[in-house]
């Protein structure tokens, strides 16, 4: 009977160490996956960084666009009005040619459109 209580208190002492272990290391498996793939991980970060690198890209676009739009404008300003650009714009405007000129229609280019990644939860 002494032989069956030391063996239970020594198989109970086992399991209560191996249990222990287990929720250990269940523990730190759940904190390693949430730092890999949580809200605020390492996948999550990297999706913005790419996210980052797209809209600076679209970013840079967006300036030269605007430098370009910021120069057609200052021609048609009053002091610096230029006379061909007058007649572009004019003649856009108003949908109007001479019969005597030669159009050519050109369709303008598409812009690409920036596509947020979706919401996780």
């Amino acid at each position: 009977m002494l032989a069956a209580m030391v063996t239970r208190k020594r198989l109970r002492s086992m399991l209560t160490a191996l249990g222990l272990y287990v929720m250990a290391a269940l523990l730190i498996g759940y904190f390693g996956v949430n730092a890999f793939s949580g809200n605020r991980g390492l996948k999550a970060k990297q999706d913005i960084d790419q996210q980052m690198a797209a809209l600076s890209a679209e970013l840079g676009r967006l300036k030269l666009e605007r430098v370009q739009w910021q120069r057609r404008v200052a021609l048609l300003k009053g002091d610096n009005l230029d006379a061909d650009m007058l007649d572009e714009r004019a003649r856009a405007l108003l949908d109007y040619a001479d019969p005597h000129e030669l159009v050519l229609m050109l369709e303008p280019q598409p812009r690409p459109v920036a596509t947020a990644p979706p919401n996780r939860p």
